[in-house]
């Protein structure tokens, strides 16, 4: 499930309303922004003003009427379609807004004594205030559990309705505010002021209108400004030509000519083409801080990935038994089983699961008075259960060795030392003090996940995973998910070493963690994406958020940055085409009659000079809405090389913007002649 719910591309609602911002946005202090679209603005109101005098004046007046309405459309197609953009993302924000309300708290004085708590309302809570939070309550405001552990609900986040664990201490502790509190009880650190926590600026994030441009965008606009300079200087030199030549072209068929020739269509969508790829990353529950994020995904070249929580579940769970010479494998899986009845961890528990699910064996039901539990310690490491059937007991090998004053069989410690070396971790077994086998521990890597890396390299991303285990664990877990290269025995200083030495290489680099220890290597990344389960330090570090906590979720990310320029790269090359094609309709019409010669460039053979600028300048408007859609849902991204990409561009949106002018401003001068309007 997604965060919220996905408008359709054209939704009517969000229409409806965009059409009301089109006409907002015409205000000029906010068109500026859009060089393009600025001027053509200008144009419009000069046109119309001509159009104005000759009416007054008895002159004709139609054909500028016409134009200046034409141009005026230009204008609102292009406003149009950054308010559609904008509109899906504040139809997710108003989704947002309606789940959040008014949360009061029990804020704790003093959190030594969470016995005594006072209510409070969550817009009172400051940054290192404590709360206690139970079930069926909601948590007030983002914070860190600092004290026991919960099962929480964070559906009003990520859309999923299964609960998570949060718990104090680790790479759990992380809430947010408006989640709810299933079981348990937990006492929570605020960590974000009012109006600052996470749901705030996940508002801010989707909310189109507070996207920033993007260097690229910024590059683009520069470019499309010079040439609408360059253009516009044209155009006024075309005049001394035509007086020269004895009649000079009106002004309204010179704003006619430029509008027509400077790349109104990209300039009319560009806007919209971000705001929209911003939009698609949080369909896949990813927010972004800032569009430059999306951006730099699209050109990544490394990516690196915490191994813990990240490649692998991170809690170590039962793979495999051996036995030791002449002991059975069932009676080793029974005797894991009856030692593991009492040990309530993640690995506890899967011992359990793989002994039922392998050899059938179920947990025997055992009367308490009949049990005596031998908890793990950090001096013992040995764990287990004395039954009346037999003492049973498990630990690492070395330990319940010395403690039985009996040494591992060979053949059982040959088997111990090839689990050992492939990355795992090897428990002995006992019963009534003899060693019967050992149990394979091993930290399970994420299914699927060896083929999203191979995607990845398809795309041409270097994966490198990043694990602070020893270079044997390391390379186990690395030759098995499938990752190009890992860095072993890694502090947060050699994840910082290593990004920066990939960047001074001029890589671009992607950084997916969700610990504290991740923090200063998301911060130097060129995208930095934290796991939503994550701590707080890491989800302020990175500039994206993934509310799935799923970090191959990156393979979606690139795609979408990808896309991003690929659309904005493929409208560029459609604009430019497009125009040149205008050429041959605009140039004729204007100066066949002081050159006949020109005729010939007529292709289209258009009936009129005044039908080929009409035309022309209808199509120009028409083409803005009708590109809407896709600069919405953007170019498919195929993992291509750039040649293939380049020449698909070219023959497809390259040629598509040559040939669209020809038989659509055809098919406009045919229809304004049949009806008599040019």
């Amino acid at each position: 499930m997604t965060m919220t719910s996905t408008p359709a591309l054209l939704d009517g609602a969000i229409l409806r309303q965009a059409a009301f911002e089109a006409v907002r946005k015409l205000n000029p202090r906010q068109l500026v922004r859009n060089p393009v679209i600025f001027v053509t603005e200008v144009v419009s109101i000069l046109v119309t003003l001509l159009a104005f005098r000759d009416a007054l004046s008895g002159n004709p007046w139609s054909f500028q009427a016409g134009v200046a309405a034409w141009l005026w459309l230009t204008v609102l197609f292009a406003t149009f379609a950054e308010a559609v953009a904008e509109g899906r993302g504040k139809a997710r924000a108003a989704s947002l807004r309606a789940s959040r309300g008014e949360t009061m708290a029990r804020w704790v004085p003093n959190p030594d004594d969470p016995a005594i708590s006072a209510p409070r309302s969550a817009s009172e809570l400051r940054r290192g205030d404590h709360v206690i939070v139970e079930a069926g309550e909601i948590i007030p405001s983002d914070g860190e559990v600092v004290q026991g552990i919960a099962s929480v609900n964070e559906s009003a986040v990520t859309g999923e309705s299964a609960p998570v664990i949060r718990e104090a201490g680790g790479d759990r502790s992380a809430v947010t505010g408006g989640t709810l509190v299933v079981s348990d009880r937990i006492l929570v650190r605020i960590t974000s002021e009012p109006g600052s926590t996470f749901l705030d600026r996940m508002i801010a994030m989707v909310e189109g209108a507070s996207r920033q441009k993007t260097p690229n965008e910024i590059a683009l606009d520069i470019l499309l400004a010079g040439m609408t300079i360059v253009f516009l200087i044209a155009v006024a030199t075309l005049v001394g030509f035509a007086s020269y030549s004895g009649s000079a072209p009106s002004v309204v068929v010179l704003s006619a000519l430029l509008v027509t020739l400077i790349p109104t269509t990209i300039g009319g969508l560009l806007s919209a083409i971000g705001i929209a790829g911003m939009d698609r990353l949080v369909r896949f529950n990813v927010l972004a801080t800032s569009g430059r994020a999306v951006e730099a995904a699209g050109d990544v070249d490394v990516l690196l990935l915490d191994k813990t929580g990240t490649i692998t579940f991170g809690n170590r769970q039962a793979a495999a038994f051996i036995t030791a010479p002449g002991v059975h494998l069932q009676e080793v899986a029974e005797a894991a089983v009856l030692a593991s009845l009492a040990d309530e961890t993640p690995e506890g528990r899967s011992i359990l699961a793989f002994a039922k699910e392998k050899y059938g064996i179920d947990v025997p039901g055992i009367r308490p008075a009949d049990a005596t539990p031998i908890p793990f310690t950090a001096q013992t490491r040995i764990s287990g259960m004395d039954l009346p059937q037999g003492s049973f007991r498990k630990g690492a090998v070395d330990s319940l060795s010395a403690a039985l004053n009996q040494s591992v069989p060979p053949e059982l410690a040959q088997g111990i030392d090839r689990i050992a070396r492939a990355g795992a971790t090897p428990l002995a077994v006992a019963k009534d003090g003899r060693i019967l086998g050992a149990i394979e521990l091993k930290d399970i890597v994420k299914p699927g996940i060896r083929e999203r890396f191979a995607e990845l390299r398809r795309m041409g991303i270097r994966t490198v995973m990043v694990t602070g285990d020893n270079r044997l664990t390391a390379a186990a877990i690395a030759a098995e998910a499938g990752v190009d290269d890992f860095l072993a025995e890694a502090k947060p200083q050699d994840k910082l070493d290593y990004i920066r030495a990939q960047q001074g290489e001029g890589r671009l680099v992607a950084m997916a963690g969700d610990g504290t220890n991740d923090a200063p290597a998301l911060a130097q990344a060129d995208v930095g994406l934290a796991m939503q389960t994550g701590t707080q330090a890491a989800r302020e570090a990175g500039n994206m958020v993934d509310l799935d906590s799923d970090p191959t979720k990156l393979i979606e990310v690139v795609e979408i940055g990808k896309q991003l320029l690929i659309t904005r790269g493929a409208l560029t090359t459609f604009s430019i085409a497009n125009d040149v094609a205008k050429y041959f309709a605009i140039l004729p019409a204007i100066f066949v009659a002081q050159y006949p010669g020109l005729m010939a460039l007529n292709v289209m053979r258009l009936t009129s000079p005044q039908s080929a600028i009409l035309s022309a300048v209808i199509f120009n408007a028409l083409i803005i809405a009708g590109l809407v859609p896709l600069a919405l849902r953007g170019v498919a991204y195929a993992p291509v090389g750039a040649a293939a990409l380049l020449r698909r561009n070219l023959l497809i949106y390259g040629l598509g913007g040559l040939v669209a002018p020809f038989i659509g401003i055809k098919i406009i001068d045919v229809l304004l002649t049949f009806f008599g309007v040019a």
